[in-house]
């Protein structure tokens, strides 16, 4: 698998794997999208980091958006990782995570957070981020709708 910056071309590949399933909503697919704008239309943009998992021969399994969070020295927001199906359970979120790490760790970065949702849906999501070493930090109940937290994780790099 190469984990390379996002190009053009991903964006189309990118909209259906936020589609899959019933994790993102359509407002949280449009706000995912319009990321992927900004780094494409400002390739300066260092705020948002975008790459894209391709494997094998060039097959998008998947994405990460991450970046450095504003005024602060060292921490990261990971803002979106989503994986083709097709893909799912074969090590692509992982490594994707891993990428990240190592690009915030060679950026001096020590913190890194990761905002979910704590509905159903997401308890994969958040079972992912906890076997990758993430721990929850802080809960604001009903932030999104009633009975819908959010649920904020922390790794120390």
């Amino acid at each position: 698998m190469l984990i390379r910056p996002l190009n053009p071309k991903d964006r189309s590949k990118i909209l259906p794997i936020l589609c899959q399933g019933d994790t993102f909503n359509e407002a949280e697919v449009q706000v995912a999208m319009e990321l992927v704008d900004e780094v494409l239309d400002n390739p300066s943009n260092r705020d948002y980091l975008i790459y894209s998992a391709v494997y094998p021969a060039e097959a998008f399994a998947g994405y990460i958006c991450f970046g450095p969070i504003p005024m602060t020295a060292y921490c990261y927001d990971l803002y979106w990782i989503a994986v083709d199906s097709q893909h799912s359970k074969k090590g692509v979120g992982s490594r994707l995570v891993e990428f990240m790490e190592a690009a915030i760790r060679r950026n001096n970065g020590k913190h890194i957070y990761v905002d979910t949702s704590s509905t159903l849906a997401y308890a994969p999501a958040r079972a992912f981020y906890e076997k990758h070493g993430y721990r929850p930090v802080c809960t604001l109940n009903d932030f999104f709708k009633n009975g819908d937290h959010k649920v904020i994780f922390r790794k120390e790099l």
